[in-house]
């Protein structure tokens, strides 16, 4: 099993496939050069991003976040002014250092958007080269960004799923491959999904560093939200796109009744947005489940996890914890992959572990919180991703800020209707998902090859 803080990964935006994913393999590359003493042999490093990686490559961060990687940043420790810092002087100086080993570096030559290549195993691909002075090639590596901040090398994707010679999981005490073997192991113990999936964890780590681990994605998810509700201007990338966040966030706090029924729309929509907005301005993000997607669990949990204006930690946990297990279940049995899935495995994911999270705090039973899940996804399925420009900012902002409202409705909707009612599983829908990804024109999943980027020119 995956831990549920493998979904949740801290990182910088706008995406978590684009910017978090390249700049970790980068990252891996330079590495394994280290590890074979040929860090200071390379004269030379080039870089292929292929496929959606090249296609949007340039308004999702990628050829910077390539750059960081290849600087040694890694996402989850890196403050975005020293990232900008850093790349400005690359440029400007035309060289970068390499595990400590200064080389030549020009980004226009040594990285190549190669949108034409459309890799087999997954649609975003990076093949990194480095090279000593006489031209020699000293290491070569194909990597694929798979979702969610995940990588993988050429040789993982390709192991067949039977080989058990490397374990990537964690042994635990429940292991579960779809929803229905959770539910049962729920019945089976008596206990709600977060109190088992905590078991589980409790098999990788200690209690303690768990739930500090929880509370740090927790805390991050807050803090993204509150330097979006005060930073005001012009999101970057040519769209010429104003942040909303802090306006709505004025007039809330302004309206003595803004806690009342009628503005939770309002609400929810103020926080969603303003996580992003900085997203799309490469702000420190929580990936729950992508970046693209990052707005709307934070949005939920803040309006619905605090006491008397007080976090609520214990919510906030039970929360993390119950999404995290739906969050699994997408990335084990289908795609989280906007390149993938299109944008129903980013927003569509989020919404469906939002809508169970919120079901737990609710008191909802495991069967419940399954429910409210499927209903999140189900209204989500076939959601493309076309964002305009390749900037994740139209439609992406305002489709958290409905994920969210949509989230609401599911867990309410699934607390209102009894076992014996449901018609449609979340593992049924979540395979659903999946092949209608798989049915998907490549054009609609982050290519911005049709849908509203090929129909909005400008904003």
């Amino acid at each position: 099993m995956l831990s549920v803080l493998d979904i949740f990964r801290i990182g910088i935006g706008p995406s978590s496939s684009h910017t978090v994913g390249p700049m970790r393999i980068a990252r891996r590359f330079v590495r394994a050069l280290a590890k074979r003493g040929l860090a200071g042999r390379t004269a030379r490093v080039a870089v292929e991003l292929q496929g959606s990686l090249a296609l949007t490559g340039v308004g999702h961060g990628t050829v910077d976040a390539t750059i960081l990687g290849l600087a040694g940043f890694a996402p989850d420790r890196t403050d975005p002014d020293e990232a900008a810092a850093a790349l400005a002087a690359i440029r400007q100086s035309g060289r970068l250092k390499l595990a400590g080993h200064e080389i030549a570096f020009d980004p226009g030559g040594d990285i190549d958007l190669a949108g034409h290549i459309i890799p087999d195993l997954h649609p975003n691909g990076m093949v990194l080269r480095a090279f000593d002075a006489a031209g020699a090639m000293l290491l070569e590596g194909t990597y694929f960004s798979t979702g969610g901040g995940f990588v993988a090398s050429e040789a993982q994707l390709l192991r067949p799923p039977e080989d058990d010679r490397i374990r990537t999981g964690n042994e635990v005490p429940h292991p579960f491959g779809s929803a229905a073997e959770l539910l049962a192991m729920c019945a089976e113990g008596g206990r709600d999904i977060a109190a088992l999936v905590l078991a589980n964890e409790d098999a990788m780590r200690s209690r303690a560093e768990t739930e500090a681990g929880l509370d740090a994605i927790a805390g991050a998810m807050d803090a993204c939200i509150d330097r979006g509700l005060t930073r005001e201007g012009i999101l970057p990338g040519g769209l010429k796109v104003h942040r909303r966040a802090p306006s709505l966030w004025r007039a809330l706090q302004a309206n003595p009744q803004s806690n009342e029924r009628e503005q939770l729309f309002d609400w929810l929509n103020c926080y969603a947005m303003a996580v992003n907005e900085e997203n799309a301005a490469g702000g420190r993000v929580v990936t729950a489940p992508t970046n693209g997607a990052a707005g709307i669990i934070p949005a939920v949990m803040r309006f619905y996890c605090e006491s008397d204006g007080a976090r609520c930690e214990a919510k906030r946990r039970i929360f993390l914890l119950t999404a995290g297990a739906i969050g699994l279940l997408y990335k084990q049995r289908a795609s989280i992959s906007g390149a993938e899935m299109g944008c129903q495995g980013e927003v569509g994911v989020a919404c469906s572990m939002a809508a169970g999270g919120l079901a737990a705090v609710w008191g909802a039973t495991p069967a419940q919180v399954a429910c409210a899940a499927e209903i999140g996804m189900e209204h989500n399925l076939g959601l493309t991703c076309d964002p305009v420009a390749g900037l994740v900012q139209v439609p992406c902002i305002e489709r958290n800020a409905i994920g969210a409202v949509k989230a609401v409705n599911a867990a309410r909707l699934a607390l209102h209707r009894s076992e014996a009612e449901a018609c449609v599983s979340l593992d049924q829908v979540i395979e659903t998902m999946r092949q209608t990804g798989l049915d998907m024109s490549t054009k609609y999943k982050e290519t911005s090859q049709g849908g509203l980027a090929v129909n909005v020119i400008e904003c």
